[in-house]
């Protein structure tokens, strides 16, 4: 899955509607993490995650933003599950949307025919 990521986010670098936002560098992806993304490529990756996860079914911001989340370590009491931020995750699918690849609904977004054209020929070429 990891290659399969990889290869979109790839595609998705080339795409003059995506960019990565200048203040990416500087934020946490939510409370449970410790520090920024350190890799250079984190943003596409992370549109290409959301594109993917678009592929299967509809879903919104919040969803997203449980799926992206983790656990948040506690000295003495047990860790709980904290979501992931939202901006991140709404300025992402703002992008993809804008870059046509993405449509909204009447709840959430679902990946548009260009979208889905996309993933199903890098599939394809990760096939062969």
């Amino acid at each position: 899955m990891n290659a399969f990521i990889d290869l979109i986010a790839k595609k998705l670098q080339g795409m003059e509607a995506i960019q990565i936002p200048p203040w990416s560098a500087v934020v946490k992806t939510g409370s449970h993490a410790e520090r920024p993304p350190q890799e250079a490529d984190f943003w596409f990756k992370r549109c290409a995650s959301v594109l993917v996860t678009l592929y299967t079914h509809n879903v919104g911001v919040r969803r997203l933003q449980h799926k992206y989340g983790g656990r948040h370590a506690h000295v003495v009491s047990r860790s709980h599950h904290r979501p992931a931020g939202g901006k991140l995750i709404r300025v992402a699918m703002q992008q993809l949307e804008k870059a046509g690849l993405v449509k909204k609904e009447k709840i959430g977004r679902s990946i548009s025919p260009a979208g889905r054209s996309l993933v199903d020929h890098v599939a394809a070429e990760l096939k062969v």
